[in-house]
């Protein structure tokens, strides 16, 4: 089977690809130039010039043909030009989910057309096919479980999809690198957005949204308590950073119009609900969940969870959403993705 393989340089990929090969499929691996070390230079040294030499050493030593692909406009046009904009709606994106949704699934699909039959990468992530749908299935290993990117999937994506160490733990995946004595068998995991490589988010933002110095401001005193740099740097439930003596202070709201970031010591007092909230443009992986009391629901990527109820409440593809627990890092822009067991059903962005 032609496979098209999406290598990064990391220890994930790079097993995923030696998989496929050792299986006897016909793959080509892949590379997407994606960093902004063009218009970043200055920040930081970008690492795409050492992750491109581990692929090139891998391919080179198992005769895989290795295509580079210059993805960079098409980044900054469907990805980071959406994490700007949100950024300067006082709102909180996930780049990661769309650079799934339209770059390796989406554009990247564009760019080879129909030459090859799947498209694999090394996300830690299951695919079942049952019914006449594609499933997407969590991993065994619930920390590496990626299936929180991969939320916005669509039916015809997850068709092509190939998640070949989606079924392997971690430490399995160190081992098989171990194994097959990879050039990259010892280096560590990528941490953050994708596109900014070794480049702090921060940096990121500040380079396009610059800076402009705002109050902060104690929300039940309405004393001003200090000075930020624009509230595009904060997030609702942020602790650090916020860089005030006498607390701490978590941030409970932004004013947009006038560039005030709210803060509070009392954030976690019982009065202070957040266990409610609404979602648009939902995603529903295979089709609208059925009425169910076991839905559970991911406010971000990690293992935590809620039990949750949802309400469809308009024909706008909105819904209502009660989660078991309290979570103080509910934020507009977020991904809520909803599970049913090990089924990951998709999901959509927090109002």
């Amino acid at each position: 089977m032609p496979i098209a393989v999406l290598t990064s340089g990391g220890v994930d990929s790079s097993v995923a690809l030696k998989l496929l090969k050792d299986h006897g499929h016909e793959v080509t691996a892949f590379y997407l130039k994606i960093w902004l070390e063009d218009e970043l230079s200055y920040l930081n040294n970008c690492p795409w010039a050492e992750d491109l030499k581990y692929v090139q050493e891998i391919c080179e030593k198992n005769k895989i043909p290795l295509e580079i692909i210059n993805m960079q406009k098409d980044y900054y046009d469907q990805v980071v030009s959406y994490a700007i904009s949100e950024l300067k709606s006082g709102r909180t994106p996930n780049p990661d989910i769309l650079c799934n949704q339209r770059i390796k699934f989406g554009a990247f699909y564009d760019k080879i057309d129909k030459r090859f039959d799947k498209i694999a990468t090394g996300h830690y992530a299951q695919i079942e096919e049952k019914e006449n749908y594609f499933y997407l299935k969590r991993a065994p290993d619930p920390i590496k479980d990626q299936t929180y990117f991969l939320s916005h999937l669509s039916q015809e994506q997850l068709k092509r999809a190939m998640f070949p160490i989606g079924h392997l733990e971690k430490k399995v995946v160190r081992f098989l690198a171990e194994k097959f004595n990879l050039p990259n068998k010892n280096r560590k995991d990528s941490q953050g957005i994708c596109f900014l490589g070794k480049l702090k988010f921060n940096e990121f933002v500040k380079h396009h949204l610059k800076s402009k110095k705002g109050e902060i401001i104690e929300l039940e005193t309405n004393k001003v308590l200090g000075i930020h740099e624009g509230f595009w740097f904060f997030t609702s439930g942020q602790r650090k950073g916020i860089k005030l003596s006498g607390g701490p202070y978590f941030v409970v709201k932004k004013n947009i119009e006038k560039n005030i970031v709210y803060v509070s010591k009392k954030y976690f007092e019982e009065d202070k609900i957040r266990n409610e909230f609404i979602v648009k443009n939902i995603n529903w992986i295979t089709q609208n969940p059925p009425e169910k009391s076991n839905l559970k629901v991911k406010i971000r990527h990690g293992e935590n969870e809620y039990k949750c109820k949802i309400e469809k409440i308009n024909e706008m593809n909105q819904y209502k959403v009660r989660i078991s627990g309290q979570d103080q890092g509910l934020a507009s822009g977020q991904f809520a993705v909803f599970y049913e067991d090990e089924y990951c059903l998709g999901g959509g962005v927090i109002i």
